[in-house]
């Protein structure tokens, strides 16, 4: 049951909502995203969208970035975009736009997006907090339920 309480987890985490899907060219230029980043080009990304994201009221409390950092991670993050589409992958991202037109950007990216997240899921201090929330036996025993409910065998743990 904890296996599947991280899954769970790890799923909201990479904000992975409903799922658009690509074509064959789309699919193309998200692993050329994936392949012609390194970790660091990873971490830029994940930051600039932790960034943005702090920005919702919901969260804005619990961060504190300042303008002039956030206009830091808007400048590498437009320079790392730009080198992959125009350079590393600029042959991937013309077909892609050609023949599945301009959505694909949104698509190919979130690929990369949920790519260089699961690069922030896997640190220890991280996966370790995630972990943290299938400690929780009622949570267990409703989810154990649910999955009895609907006629699936819980997950017992290794």
């Amino acid at each position: 049951m904890r296996k599947l309480l991280k899954m769970l987890v790890v799923a909201c985490a990479l904000l992975c909502g409903a799922k658009a899907h690509a074509g064959p060219y789309g699919d193309d230029l998200s692993k050329c995203l994936v392949k012609a980043t390194s970790s660091d080009d990873q971490i830029v990304f994940t930051q600039w969208m932790f960034a943005a994201m702090s920005l919702h009221p919901a969260v804005s409390g619990l961060v504190s970035i300042t303008d002039e950092q956030r206009a830091a991670l808007n400048k590498k993050a437009a320079a790392l975009i730009l080198r992959l589409v125009t350079k590393d992958c600029r042959q991937q991202a013309i077909d892609a736009l050609k023949y599945e037109g301009p959505t694909v950007m949104t698509t190919s990216f979130n690929v990369f997006g949920q790519a260089a997240a699961r690069g922030l899921i896997v640190h220890p201090r991280v996966a370790e907090s995630l972990r943290t929330f299938g400690k929780d036996n009622a949570v267990n025993e409703q989810l154990t339920s649910l999955f009895r409910d609907a006629g699936i065998a819980p997950e017992t743990p290794k």
